[in-house]
């Protein structure tokens, strides 16, 4: 856990400030967005929109507390009860309200084949942080976990943690990540969160949650054709 801090620490600095730079990772057929969409951006959409989302209507968002439980007041706002960071991952956001932002930014969600490609195989032909071109990675950082704001307590802001796999921040860890594939009232989700251990950022760690579902841990990030 401290090793984790200290390089969550490190690469903190430097990677806020190369966000900056570009917001979408061209991927050859597709480009995706570089980190996950953030309350700013999804705030707003919402405010230009009229969009008052489930979590919003309903009281709050859920989060697990010996069971799934409604937080007062807790919604992609202030994810933990208290206004947020705007550069921190928009949560609280079901599946139609993801894919509401992303047909209005002019994308889709990324299916999990596209998700996983661009997560896991570097295919830029000058790869930066030691990557190399071609190669299939267990982890969106690389051959091992760390960097990935995993085993913790919270959410960070977008682009604080290890640049990984294609220029990509948070492909592992920080929230899970609502994908295009459909299994009746189900959806995938992908990456892991903070609050799960690394073994769920891999590619074997997707899950299927209820599409209608908005919890303190599950976000989202747009990919476009």
């Amino acid at each position: 856990m401290l090793r984790s801090l200290i390089i969550l620490t490190v690469f903190a600095a430097s990677s806020a400030a190369s966000i900056a730079a570009a917001d979408r990772v061209d991927l050859g057929g597709i480009a995706i967005d570089r980190t996950e969409v953030t309350i700013g951006a999804f705030a707003a959409f919402a405010d230009r929109t009229g969009l008052v989302t489930m979590a919003e209507q309903e009281g709050g968002g859920f989060e697990w507390g010996g069971g799934w439980q409604r937080r007062s007041g807790w919604t992609y706002r202030s994810p933990y009860g208290t206004p947020a960071s705007d550069n921190e991952p928009a949560v609280y956001v079901s599946l139609t309200e993801a894919l509401a932002f992303c047909t209005d930014a002019g994308g889709r969600l990324p299916t999990r084949a596209e998700w996983a490609s661009a997560a896991y195989t570097e295919q830029r032909a000058n790869p930066t942080d030691g990557f190399r071109t071609g190669q299939t990675y267990p982890y969106p950082v690389g051959d091992q976990p760390e960097g990935m704001n995993n085993n913790r307590r919270h959410q960070v802001a977008v682009a604080s943690t290890k640049r990984g796999v294609n220029g990509l921040y948070d492909m592992g860890a920080n929230v899970w990540e609502w994908l295009a594939d459909r299994r009746g009232d189900e959806a995938l989700t992908a990456g892991g969160s903070w609050w799960y251990g690394p073994d769920a950022a891999r590619k074997e760690g997707m899950q299927w949650k209820p599409s209608a579902f908005y919890a303190v841990y599950v976000g989202f990030r747009c990919a476009y054709d």
